[in-house]
């Protein structure tokens, strides 16, 4: 299967298409056999044996998913790994890597560079929309906060962009939050924050959520993002969500310690997560990468728990997180290679049933957006793969898949790498790279 195997005008027959039953309307099957008629940049049918005046392309039970969703990112972060590497792999040394490199390059032009590079690989991949995490302490807040406006625009007509404010959560203790409030309410944006066993975590909670109501901003914070069973800030977030009346607009990353908690003190967790109508993000590759880093052998795979969270009622997502940078030194903004791991990491196969919702319509849910579903009237965005059953999705990278945009097939490709020092360059903002 190619590109040229697909009509250039925008209207066509998909005959014999493989869809997970997850991204249709009234399936609760696993996968689904169908025809799917595009016209006019929209799916105009879905249905066995369809009969319509269109080019017909025959593809023999490939799969097809809709475009992906992303809801966990650091596009501002991005590709800073050939100046700014981890030194050992651990989450310490990706905090310090990071904040040397924010220090010294984090110029609009650097920041605007390095975003447009990822946008451009997350588009080739399939990707529809995306959720940024902002470094937004000190100066980084006049920065970078302008330069994803800009980039939300460029993009408006490709990828849907959202941002939330990342900052340490013992920042919510100055008065700067306040003003890092007003900015993210005046780019529309989330509050946000990273933290885990923090002694004043309730009152830091708190102040967050107070934020958040005063200027009616969605929350979304990294959660207890390491392997300490003390960690418990989650459930302190769910306390205060239903407090709050917030449900169904808080969303929490990570949770890794989740998964090494009492039994029963992890039940009780999730169920109260469940009653705020929270949303769980796994990033499987990154706490993969960072989580249990020690000589030797890693004996923990670093995920929280998305079986039973998903068992409970909550809507799980899974995203890639970070990518090139010091606390991922992987990574191209492809959900299709961050779903394989997650089903290799997490177990998803058992069977996969609907985690595939779990890139697409599920994310789609928690940014408010009519995507991540195969569904007519919908904007014809697909990606379509060569494979034919779940075995083959997962057993390859899937590099020859075909992405079409609005009912016409993409001729993008993901940038080079060469490109990007390139335009380091010409900057002069490359910095020291090995």
């Amino acid at each position: 299967m190619s590109m040229s195997d697909f009509p250039t005008t925008g209207d066509m027959l998909l005959r014999r298409a493989t869809l997970p039953g997850c991204v249709l309307a009234d399936s609760t099957a696993e996968l689904v056999t169908c025809d799917i008629h595009l016209s006019n940049g929209k799916i105009a049918a879905i249905g066995p044996h369809l009969s319509v005046e269109a080019p017909v392309v025959d593809l023999d039970h490939a799969m097809i998913f809709p475009g992906f969703v992303d809801l966990h990112t650091h596009l501002d972060k991005g590709h800073t790994w050939p100046r700014a590497k981890n030194a050992d792999g651990t989450h310490l040394s990706a905090v310090q890597a990071v904040m040397a490199d924010r220090s010294a390059n984090w110029s609009a032009q650097d920041v605007a560079t390095r975003m447009d590079f990822s946008l451009r690989a997350a588009y080739a991949h399939g990707t529809v929309a995306i959720r940024t995490h902002i470094d937004s302490l000190g100066n980084q807040l006049d920065i970078s906060w302008p330069v994803f406006a800009d980039m939300r625009a460029k993009w408006a007509d490709k990828i849907t962009l959202q941002a939330v404010a990342l900052v340490q959560l013992d920042a919510y203790s100055t008065d700067f939050v306040e003003r890092m409030a007003d900015v993210v309410a005046s780019f529309g944006g989330l509050i946000g924050g990273s933290g885990a066993l923090q002694p004043d975590a309730p009152a830091l909670i708190k102040r967050v959520f107070d934020l958040a109501v005063d200027r009616n901003l969605d929350v979304d914070l990294h959660v207890d993002e390491c392997g300490d069973p003390q960690a418990r800030t989650l459930s302190l977030i769910a306390e205060e969500t239903i407090k709050r009346g917030w449900q169904g607009r808080v969303t929490a990353g990570h949770c890794c310690s989740l998964a090494v908690q009492d039994p029963a003190y992890a039940r009780e967790v999730i169920a109260k997560v469940a009653a705020a109508g929270m949303n769980v993000v796994s990033l499987p590759m990154v706490n993969l990468y960072l989580q249990g880093r020690k000589p030797g052998t890693p004996t923990w795979r670093g995920i929280t728990l998305v079986h039973e969270l998903r068992a409970a009622g909550v809507n799980v997502v899974v995203a890639s997180d970070n990518t090139r940078d010091p606390f991922y030194g992987y990574g191209d903004l492809d959900l299709a290679e961050v779903f394989r791991e997650a089903v290799r990491i997490g177990h998803l196969d058992m069977p996969v049933g609907s985690w595939p919702a779990a890139i697409t319509a599920n994310p789609a849910d928690v940014m408010k957006l009519p995507a991540g579903r195969i569904r007519v009237g919908d904007a014809a965005n697909l990606v379509v793969f060569s494979a034919r059953d779940y075995s083959e999705l997962l057993s390859r990278p899937q590099s020859d898949r075909v992405v079409i945009r609005d009912g016409r097939v993409l001729a993008a490709k993901a940038p080079s790498y060469r490109e990007l020092d390139r335009l380091f360059a010409q900057s002069s903002l490359k910095g020291e790279a090995a």
